[in-house]
Formats: structure tokens, C-alpha cells, sequence
């Protein structure tokens, strides 16, 4: 398989594997370019790249920002903006474990909570059955959260990343 085509299939893949995740394809195609990227891209370049147009580069670009798995570099001499992708694959799964437990965890927690404790008063053995499910299912999220902090936690402090180099 020649490069051309090699890189083609792996960011078209990641695109397809980006929805199964909550992030759209093109989002996904972007980060993916970035990420094999060796040099920053311009929004031309992905444009071109991608056969996208400016508002989809430029919301996506954004989006990938927010996230904090892209960043913007400066050339000097040039008035285009370039970006690239965090390229240590560790620190990319932190601050998207975080990301996700931001947007999907907490709001997950906050609904279960709040549903588990809303039928206090109701004495049906529906009610009883449905607040018994959602406390489990609330101790059981919160849980998961506290052990992805746990571990992003364990990451950054010096022996935890002591451990992760003996492991690898």
C-alpha cells in the first residue's frame, strides 16, 4: 500500500470510528490528519485534504480546540493560522477521558440524582423498584468518574508516571 493511500485509510477509519464515539466524522477526519501529520496544517491544507469547505473546517477546527487535542502554531512570515494535534498519546487519552466525563459523565450524574431523589415520597412498589435502580445506577457512574480521575490523578503525579515507564 502506497502512503497516499495508507493515510487515506486510516483517516477516513478514524472518521468512521469518530461517531461511534460522539464526535462527528469530520471532526474526526481532522484530528486524525493532524494527528499523522509531521508538520502543522493550515485550514487550506485540510480543506484540500479533506475535500471540505471553510465553515466545516473552521467549526470543526474549533471544536477540536475546545477539546484541547489540537492547538494553533504561528509560522513566522505567515499570516495563516496552522495547527497540530497533541501527539503524545497518553496525554491525548487524558484530555479525552476528561472531556468526555465533562460532557457526558457529569450531566449523566446530575440526571440520575436528580430522578433517584425525586419519588422519595411515593410508596408504589414501581417508584420503590425505579428509585432503587437509579441510586445503584448513580453509585455505580459516580464510581467509574471517580476512578477516571483517580487514574488521570495517578498519571500526573511522579510515580505514577514512574509505574507507567516501568510498564512500558
Amino acid at each position: 500500500m502506497e502512503f497516499k493511500e495508507a493515510k487515506n485509510k486510516f483517516v477516513q477509519t478514524w472518521g468512521a470510528l469518530g461517531s461511534q464515539w460522539g464526535i462527528n466524522k469530520t471532526m474526526a477526519q481532522i484530528h486524525a490528519l493532524l494527528m499523522v501529520a509531521a508538520e502543522p496544517l493550515s485550514m487550506e491544507d485540510i480543506m484540500e485534504e479533506l475535500q471540505i469547505s471553510r465553515g466545516n473546517a473552521s467549526m470543526n477546527l474549533r471544536a477540536l480546540m475546545d477539546w484541547g487535542i489540537i492547538y494553533k502554531e504561528y509560522k513566522p512570515g505567515e499570516r495563516r493560522e496552522f495547527f497540530t494535534s497533541e501527539k503524545d498519546l497518553d496525554e491525548l487519552a487524558v484530555k479525552i477521558a476528561q472531556e468526555r466525563s465533562k460532557r457526558e459523565i457529569k450531566p449523566a450524574l446530575k440526571v440520575l440524582k436528580e430522578v433517584s431523589s425525586s419519588v422519595k415520597g411515593e410508596t408504589s412498589a414501581e417508584a420503590k423498584h425505579f428509585t432503587d435502580q437509579t441510586t445503584k445506577l448513580y453509585d455505580f457512574v459516580l464510581k467509574a468518574d471517580n476512578m477516571l480521575e483517580k487514574s488521570i490523578e495517578f498519571k500526573d503525579n511522579w510515580l505514577g508516571r514512574l509505574v507507567m515507564k516501568i510498564m512500558k
